[in-house]
């Protein structure tokens, strides 16, 4: 059986762009695949972080993880700072990299320009990802756009390490989400639904109540044509509420412009707004018994302790190719 590896940063809580994107399909992945989810914290900390409001969003993204079905028997999930191995193995991946390489990260140079100064961790993000990955012996990760430059460094890091020391190293495939799944902003329907807009109506997350959710899709942008079609390029708002639609409510694009032909846009956002909520509201029950529970922790530990097996025989192989410590 193949491996997927994927992680989430604990950076608030999920949006329903990120639960379409990315969590909907790792509850699908974990029937077919052997499956390692991470809450990947150590990342988080590459930009300031307020310590209480951290370890509250790891705990409540580990609980998102499982409210939305992902099942213990069948899929490992831990946080990542639980495993050392990812930091160690981090540190000898850096120790391959070359500063310029890390550097033309697209990503570092967004998060680095016009600061006066940014940390050593910010550049060094995309080992510790490497790290994350190759522990695991991952066949496929699944990533979005914003994320194939730093796969691409870790299939080059791992080929590296593989011609420069022993051939230990899976070389990962990347798998992109299926077409759709890219929910946009409500409010600029053309950027990317995001949990940092300073702009909370632009955005759902898995927590809101059913009164925000009804809110914010009723201020959604739409258009002055009044007519309830697909078209990306001309309608990018009524494209996108129609594509959240169509994935939550299981109807095709076609249908649904069959379904609201002559109708309004305040009919189609008032019985979105119902789909939506419907999606959510078991997903939130099930996260408030689990967000304090001994379930939870348990969940964890068990992940935990499953990760470290296979990441400390990954890093014994590492350590033992490139020559440290004595040989085990």
């Amino acid at each position: 059986m193949k491996t997927i590896f994927s992680g989430i940063q604990p950076s608030g809580v999920i949006t329903l762009g990120n639960y379409v994107g990315a969590i909907r399909q790792f509850i699908e992945l974990q029937h077919e695949y052997d499956c390692y989810f991470c809450v990947v914290d150590q990342h988080a900390i590459t930009v300031p972080q307020d310590p209480i409001e951290l370890r509250k969003n790891i705990r409540g993204l580990a609980a998102l993880y499982v409210a939305a079905g992902l099942d213990r028997k069948k899929a490992t999930l831990f946080i990542q700072s639980e495993v050392p191995a990812h930091a160690q193995a981090s540190w000898m991946l850096q120790c391959i990299s070359y500063i310029g390489e890390l550097e033309r990260m697209t990503q570092f140079k967004d998060k680095s320009t016009g600061k006066e100064a940014v940390s050593a961790g910010l550049l060094t993000y995309p080992p510790l990802m490497a790290a994350d990955i190759l522990l695991y012996e991952a066949d496929l990760v699944p990533v979005g756009e914003d994320q194939k430059q730093h796969l691409e460094l870790t299939r080059d890091l791992a080929e590296r390490f593989n011609r420069k020391y022993r051939e230990i190293f899976t070389i990962p495939d990347v798998r992109i989400p299926k077409v759709g799944a890219r929910i946009m902003s409500l409010q600029e329907p053309t950027k990317k639904m995001s949990k940092s807009d300073s702009n909370q109506k632009a955005f759902i997350t898995l927590l809101d109540t059913p009164k925000q959710i009804e809110k914010k899709i009723k201020s959604a942008v739409t258009d002055s044509e009044g007519i309830i079609k697909f078209d990306r390029e001309n309608k990018p708002g009524v494209s996108n509420l129609l594509s959240i639609y169509s994935i939550l409510g299981g109807k095709t694009i076609e249908e649904l412009e069959a379904q609201y032909d002559g109708k309004g846009y305040g009919d189609f956002k008032a019985d979105l707004a119902e789909v939506v909520v419907k999606t959510i509201l078991p997903i939130q029950e099930r996260y408030y018994e689990l967000v304090e529970s001994k379930e939870l922790d348990d969940i964890l530990d068990e992940g935990a302790e499953k990760a470290k097996q296979q990441a400390n025989r990954m890093l014994r192989k590492m350590e033992n190719a490139m020559g440290l410590g004595r040989k085990k």
